[in-house]
């Protein structure tokens, strides 16, 4: 398996935000954390991609355990994170965006692949403009990008449909469903928007009040008991 979370827990401050949480991302597949909002699904994806110190538990990540990794160590081992709100350069244009996923790599491969351009046309034309001037849309497309760049083994996204319009949710869809069944990447998927994430995933884990109360593959789990359990 390319992940492997176990009984992690997670304080910010005073407050605990994740109690034993457990969930496995194997290749090939796309894993979907579900919850309402405030449960720590936001905080899960942070401590798996070395941005929050975790309190306990161990993650391993394609066969080695992980003690206290920094982002930029995971980056270059294969983990791209796509975090809510996209962060993006605003002022830097959308090919100078691409081009920042090269710190991870060999100088030999600093090159964009045609193969961001074929998945996401929009970004081919639109190189020279500025991220900033991008729709929300746009802007998504372009941090899945630029997180492709780093040919990642492991792809954390993290609400990849909040506040876009519905054409670019079915293509950003298409892709994540392309990437899955290449078979060489896991994919861990945060999401709000229910017909969206039941269409892609493979396995689900549902957070409530920061532990897993529901955990399973698709086909063994009910779609009402899902929703339910995700729904405010």
């Amino acid at each position: 398996m390319m992940l492997e979370v176990r009984n992690l827990t997670l304080h910010y401050r005073q407050s605990q935000i994740l109690h034993d949480v457990s969930l496995v991302a194997e290749k090939g597949q796309i894993t979907c954390v579900m919850g309402t909002n405030g449960v720590g699904k936001t905080s899960l994806l942070k401590a798996i991609a070395g941005v929050h110190a975790r309190s306990g538990g161990t993650i391993t990540f394609d066969g080695r355990e992980l003690a206290k990794p920094r982002s930029d160590e995971l980056a270059k081992a294969g983990l791209a994170y796509v975090p809510q709100g996209r962060e993006i350069f605003p002022l830097l244009t959308v090919r100078e965006n691409l081009e920042t996923g090269f710190a991870c790599l060999p100088r030999s491969e600093h090159r964009v692949p045609d193969q961001i351009f074929e998945l996401f046309p929009v970004l081919k034309e639109m190189q020279k403009r500025r991220g900033g001037d991008l729709s929300g849309g746009q802007q998504q497309q372009l941090a899945i990008g630029r997180a492709l760049i780093m040919k990642p083994k492991l792809l954390l996204l993290d609400e990849p449909t909040e506040g876009i319009q519905p054409n670019i949710i079915q293509q950003i869809g298409k892709v994540i469903e392309y990437l899955r069944d290449q078979g060489s990447m896991a994919i861990v998927l945060v999401e709000q928007y229910f017909d969206f994430a039941f269409g892609l995933a493979d396995q689900f884990v549902v957070l409530e009040r920061g532990a897993v109360t529901l955990s399973g593959a698709k086909d063994a789990i009910d779609r009402k008991l899902l929703l339910s359990r995700v729904s405010v």
